[in-house]
């Protein structure tokens, strides 16, 4: 329980600041640059991996199962 609420919280990180970051990329937009150049700007940059993996960890944390079996068999 301890470990899945670690993970949750560390995912939670990385995904607030991926994406804070990724917000902060959009004044491109804003600049002259397309929507198209933002995309292509954002895929080469590392905080988009951060905040896809901080969404696998919430994900995963919340939906996978757990290993701990059920006493009642």
């Amino acid at each position: 329980m301890i470990f899945r609420f670690f993970i949750l919280m560390i995912g939670f990180s990385f995904a607030v600041s991926g994406g804070v970051s990724l917000i902060a990329f959009l004044n491109l937009v804003t600049t002259g640059h397309g929507f198209a150049n933002y995309f292509m700007f954002i895929f080469k940059r590392v905080e988009l991996t951060i905040f896809l993996i901080g969404l696998a960890l919430i994900w995963g944390s919340i939906y996978l199962p757990s290993m701990k079996k059920n006493s009642d068999d």
